[in-house]
């Protein structure tokens, strides 16, 4: 149930989705110092930013044997820092648009059980989740309760949007509303982590950060295309 629950989340991320809708707002100055971003008048300063790549650093050394290890886990994931903070950033424009819509943003304890105990059960058991989330979405274990939190809530956006995210329509539907919400939320960005937004040709912005409720399907898209060819 959950791999087509997120399948049908993720596929906004075509590129029928992104070319059907107005650029997401994207600045950035030096009016906030010690912020990496403004969300709706909310800092994110450049310490919370280094901690959550901290944790990811420090997560990748725990889990490999030896510098050599250690030094190829960093080098798949260059732009950490920038892709940390623009997850970051997208997590809280999709909180903004679900609560546009009327979504309830809390999930309950089953909700989470159920949603870690499917995904637990695809990786091979906790410890190997832990690790995928690690090595795909650069999620520290730590965090990874937050993140399937978020993959709940982005599931529960598109289930009150009324939308199939596997059809064009629904897709432009599903980032019409993460457009909206960005807009309203006048994300300014410090210029040294790059720019943010979609633009109206498809060119994907930042908004190729790791985060799972995201990028999680977006392969098996690719995959159910090449399957109906």
């Amino acid at each position: 149930m959950h791999r087509r629950n997120s399948r049908r989340t993720a596929l906004v991320l075509t590129t029928a989705a992104i070319a059907a809708i107005p650029a997401l707002t994207a600045c950035g100055s030096e009016a906030h110092p010690g912020a990496a971003a403004v969300v709706g008048g909310q800092r994110i300063t450049v310490s919370q930013l280094e901690s959550r790549v901290s944790e990811v650093r420090q997560a990748q050394q725990d889990a490999t044997d030896g510098s050599a290890q250690y030094e190829q886990a960093v080098a798949k994931s260059g732009g950490l820092t920038r892709n940390t903070l623009h997850t970051m950033v997208l997590d809280r424009v999709l909180h903004r648009a679900a609560t546009d819509a009327g979504v309830s943003v809390s999930v309950s304890r089953k909700e989470m059980q159920e949603m870690r105990a499917g995904l637990e059960q695809q990786a091979g058991g906790s410890k190997q989740l832990e690790t995928a989330w690690l090595q795909q979405y650069n999620v520290a274990p730590k965090r990874l309760t937050e993140s399937l939190r978020t993959e709940i809530e982005a599931q529960k956006l598109a289930s009150s949007l009324g939308v199939d995210t596997q059809t064009p329509t629904g897709q432009a539907a599903f980032w019409k509303a993460l457009s909206q919400a960005s807009k309203e939320l006048n994300i300014d960005l410090n210029p040294r982590y790059g720019s943010w937004g979609v633009t109206k040709s498809g060119t994907v912005g930042r908004v190729d950060a790791k985060t799972p409720w995201l990028t999680q399907v977006t392969q098996q898209a690719s995959a159910d295309q090449q399957q109906t060819a």
